[in-house]
Parts: structure tokens; C-alpha cells; sequence
């Protein structure tokens, strides 16, 4: 029998091992996120005389895009990626350089590629990279990184992490940071190790405030979640901090008159009257906690810890240590980027402009979620191979 027949033959089998409940529940996500995008701008649309449904049909798009990319992650085996990490992390520092140097500048960022009316924010899929890169270094390792190794494991996340945060996107930024920790605890990085880098963290930071690294807004940013007001004043509004301050309060509040049950799908009033910023991205899950309360809410974050379960479970079922440490890069990029989310949202975390995966309006975010996705599904239908 020729080998390219039992190859073909294998190979319909791996589909077999798809894990649907995951596809399920991104796609429920997904879906959601779609109908709460146009809750929260469908009344700003319409005064501006624009369709309603603006928002939410590129949404779908996005959606599209991404089920599509996730599909082709997932034909390739993983342990092709092995292979291709470096043109893949070489290129994800090309497209960062690129950016800096001729991206669309906006608000003070410099962050993304404006392609007629839709925008390419690189950051996103430099997160997927540097998973792919890191986790292919470390599997070479073979789970024991030397002193060197740990050096290069560092090199490969500063340099993205650098150029990041000089866009500035401080947010992307920490993402990376929690999956450069999460693949050391699991990659072979000694206690020692672990200790030193986490006394060089503290010092780092100490340094950052004491010497004025951050930008003024981005420490109000960081910090104005330690003292929100319940009310707002005018007075919040004088100030960066001030405006910071606004946000948060308008963000409790949404979510606070949500309840129990919620006002409904499309009668929230803070939604309505668009007192949120930024609702359809950042502060997306105000809505949700608006129109379908603590219930909604609580099955909306059920369906998030049920991609975080099926993602670890992919992880510990993987034959391997890189299909492992691949998943261990989705995971916790996942659970930080939900974390820090919600909890801006109700005031317990700052504001980090970390968008939540899958439910806030960007295509950007959503192909690059879909293609961790892809990584993840592919290590679990490859278990057996």
C-alpha cells in the first residue's frame, strides 16, 4: 500500500477528535457578542444617520474570518509550527516594526494598518506568535531551560513587548507578559529562576514609577480604580484622571442597573443613551451586565471558564510538551485578557484597554482569538497521533 493512501485515509480521522463543545461555546460567545455590539451602537448610528447594523454586520465578518482562520490552524499540525517559528516570530517583529514606522496614527496610538474603512491591528496576532515561538523553544529544551535558555526565552518576549509599548499599548503589552509566565512555569524555568525573575519584576516596577517610565495618562489609567466615585460630577471631568474616573463610574453604574435579570435585550438605559465610552469595544461587558443582569452575566463568564477548562484539558491530554505549552500560551492569554476585562468593568482592576475576547467589536482581536483557538483544537485532535 502506498504510504500516501494511508495517509489519506488517516487523515479524516483527526476530524474525528475535533472538540465541538469548544467550537460550541466560541461560537455562542461569538453570537453574543455580535448582538450586544448592536445594542450599544445602534441608537448613536441612527442619529448619525448611518445603518444600524454598521457595527455588527463587520462584526460578522470578523467572525467569518476568524472561524475560517481557526479551521486552518487546526489542518495544520501543530508540530509544523515547530518548524516555522522562527519566520513566524521574525515576521510578527517585522509587522510591529512596520507600524511604528508607517501605521495609522490616532489618539496618540500608532498601533494599526488602515485598510479602507477597516483597521489591521498587528498586536493581536503577535500574541499567537510569540506563543508559537516560545513554546517551540522551550519544547526544544525539553522542559529543563538553562540560564542561557532562560535568556533567550526573555529576549524573544522583550522585543515584541518593547515595541508594543511603544505604540503605546500597554495593554497587549501585559498580555504578552502573562503568557511569557505562564509558558516559564510550565516550560522548565527552575524555582531559582522563577524567584530571580520575580525580584527583577519588582524592581522593574519600582523603577518604572519612580522614574517616570509610564506616561502621566497611563498611570491615571493604572491607578484610578483605587478610589472610583459612586456619582458623577462634572468636576470628574477636568482632568485626564478625571475623565478616567468618569469612565469607571458610568461603568458601575450600567452594570448596577442591570440587577438580577437585567432591563432586556436593547432596553438598558445607560446603554441607550450611550453614557459607557467605548462601550462596543473595551467596555462591552457593561451592556451585557445592563440588558441581562447577573444571570446573563454569570453565563456569559460560565461559557469563558468552559474554553479556559476545555483549553486545559487539550493541555494535559497533549502527547507532547509543545502541543502542552501551546495550549498553556492560549490559556493564559484567555483568562488574563477576561480577568482584566471584567474586572475593569466593575471597577476592581485598571483600566488597561485589553479588549474581551470574542464579545468587544475589533477584527483584529477576534481572528487572532480564533487562530489560539485553532492552536488548541489541533493539539486535542492530534492527541493520539
Amino acid at each position: 500500500m502506498a504510504p500516501g493512501s494511508a495517509h489519506r485515509r488517516q487523515q479524516p480521522s483527526l476530524w474525528r477528535h475535533l472538540d465541538v463543545t469548544m467550537i460550541l461555546g466560541v461560537l455562542l460567545i461569538g453570537a453574543f457578542g455580535c448582538l450586544m455590539i448592536y445594542t450599544a451602537t445602534r441608537d448613536d448610528l441612527e442619529s448619525a444617520g448611518l445603518s444600524p447594523l454598521y457595527y455588527v454586520e463587520k462584526q460578522a465578518i470578523f467572525v467569518l474570518i476568524g472561524l475560517g482562520v481557526m479551521v486552518l490552524v487546526a489542518a495544520v499540525d501543530y508540530r509544523r509550527y515547530r518548524d516555522w517559528a522562527a519566520p513566524i516570530y521574525g515576521f510578527s517583529v517585522f509587522l510591529l516594526v512596520a507600524v511604528l514606522a508607517v501605521g495609522h496614527k490616532s489618539k496618540g496610538a500608532q498601533a494599526w494598518f488602515q485598510i479602507g474603512s477597516y483597521q489591521l491591528e498587528p498586536s493581536e496576532f503577535v500574541k499567537v506568535g510569540l506563543i508559537v515561538a516560545l513554546a517551540s523553544y522551550c519544547a526544544a529544551a525539553k522542559g529543563k531551560l538553562s540560564g542561557r535558555g532562560l535568556l533567550v526565552v526573555l529576549g524573544l518576549s522583550a522585543v515584541p513587548f518593547a515595541l508594543i509599548y511603544k505604540q503605546p499599548d500597554l495593554g497587549t503589552a501585559l498580555v504578552l507578559a502573562a503568557v511569557l509566565i505562564a509558558v516559564l512555569l510550565i516550560g522548565g524555568a527552575s524555582g531559582r529562576h522563577l524567584l530571580a525573575l520575580g525580584g527583577l519584576a519588582v524592581i522593574l516596577a519600582i523603577g518604572v514609577v519612580h522614574f517616570g517610565v509610564l506616561r502621566t495618562y497611563q498611570q491615571e489609567r493604572l491607578t484610578s480604580f483605587v478610589d472610583t466615585p459612586d456619582q458623577v460630577t462634572p468636576a470628574l471631568l477636568s482632568s485626564t484622571a478625571g475623565a478616567n474616573e468618569y469612565n469607571l463610574a458610568e461603568s458601575k453604574i450600567t452594570i448596577g442597573d442591570g440587577g438580577i435579570t437585567g432591563q432586556g435585550i436593547g432596553k438598558g438605559t445607560q446603554t441607550n443613551l450611550s453614557y459607557v465610552p467605548e462601550q462596543r469595544t473595551d467596555f462591552i461587558f457593561t451592556a451585557v451586565g445592563e440588558q441581562v443582569g447577573l444571570i446573563g452575566s454569570g453565563l456569559l463568564l460560565a461559557l469563558f471558564a468552559l474554553l479556559v477548562w476545555r483549553t486545559w484539558r487539550a493541555a494535559i491530554l497533549s502527547k507532547d510538551l509543545l502541543g502542552t505549552l501551546m495550549c498553556v500560551g492560549v490559556l493564559a492569554m484567555l483568562m488574563f485578557q477576561v480577568f482584566e476585562n471584567v474586572g475593569m468593568t466593575m471597577g476592581i482592576m485598571p483600566v488597561a484597554g485589553i479588549p474581551l475576547p470574542l464579545m468587544s467589536y475589533g477584527g483584529s482581536s477576534v481572528i487572532a482569538t480564533f487562530a489560539g483557538v485553532g492552536l488548541v483544537l489541533n493539539v486535542r485532535m492530534r492527541r493520539f497521533t
